[in-house]
């Protein structure tokens, strides 16, 4: 399998990652363990220390300059950096590599980066843990996850292809969606959890009697953590994904609200029958989300 992932890449010598943290650095490491040079270019001299020191890169530096010779390089950065990237960032990117990102918002960054490269791929690898920083990367992150690109007609073929091989390389399944059918999918999955998350420790961290909110802290087991762990998360991201994905999470909100609104009406109205067809209707559901795919081929959303 390893000598079909690397098949993958042929032609790949040097990849370029800005950026290490959870998804950067993650990029990095199976990349050097398939053989293939990876470049990281970094804000802080004490990032890149410490990346050298975790194995993350072949070669870090604070210098766009650094990219130079790479065939690929991967803009794993916060969302508002990559949506205002830093003319250093656009000048020293090779004309002829090709350049992807690993945004959570695809319409947004295609409204910026569409006309900085021609060989720009908007994609993103649907994967991720709660850590953060140059010592959350880590090996395997993207193995049997989906990693979705968002061409658009004009996007050079060859350049989705290379970022497809590179998905593929990683252990990703790789999926290809219009960016706007993309954003609204990831409102749904990803954002909207982040924002119901954050209400249900709000409504935890208000309660007001001290009795009931320190036995819910001691009570508290795996499924409150996993219903609540996106919540938790990193801040910037979370308000970046509001910011710059507004419609689409409106949207997925008000459907939010109904469907509760339709549960609290059962329960006032003492309709139990039809709150146990809900719960049963939902489990139903559940499965049909959580199935993964069996192989790394390439899908069309």
């Amino acid at each position: 399998m390893d000598q079909e992932r690397i098949a993958a890449l042929e032609g790949v010598r040097r990849v370029g990652v800005v950026g290490l943290g959870l998804i950067g650095g993650s990029i990095g490491l199976d990349l050097r363990a398939l053989g293939v040079s990876v470049q990281g270019l970094v804000h802080r001299a004490s990032t890149a220390d410490r990346a050298l020191q975790r194995g993350l890169v072949d070669a870090v530096s604070c210098e766009p300059a650094c990219l130079e010779g790479c065939d690929l390089v991967v803009l794993a950065l916060p969302l508002e950096a990559l949506l205002q990237p830093q003319d250093a960032l656009i000048k020293a990117l090779p004309p002829e590599a090709v350049i992807t990102d690993v945004g959570s918002v695809k319409g947004a960054v295609l409204d910026v980066w569409r006309d900085l490269h021609p060989r720009f791929v908007a994609s993103h690898p649907m994967a991720g843990t709660a850590e953060s920083g140059v010592e959350s990367g880590c090996s395997g992150l993207f193995r049997g996850r989906p990693w979705v690109g968002t061409p658009e007609p004009d996007t050079d073929s060859g350049a989705v292809e290379q970022v497809r091989a590179l998905a593929c390389s990683l252990g990703s399944h790789w999926i290809s969606a219009d960016p706007l059918i993309h954003d609204q999918a990831v409102a749904l999955i990803s954002h909207l959890p982040v924002m119901v998350s954050a209400a249900l420790l709000r409504v935890l961290g208000e309660e007001r009697d001290p009795r009931v909110r320190d036995l819910a802290r001691q009570l508290a087991s795996s499924g409150f953590a996993d219903t609540t762990r996106v919540g938790g998360g990193n801040p910037a991201l979370g308000t970046a994904m509001a910011s710059r994905n507004t419609a689409a999470l409106l949207k997925a909100l008000a459907a939010y609200r109904w469907s509760l609104e339709q549960l609290e009406e059962a329960i006032i109205n003492g309709h139990w029958a039809q709150l146990e067809r809900e719960l049963e209707n939902t489990r139903a559901l559940r499965p049909g989300f959580l199935e993964k795919p069996s192989d790394s081929s390439s899908r069309q959303a």
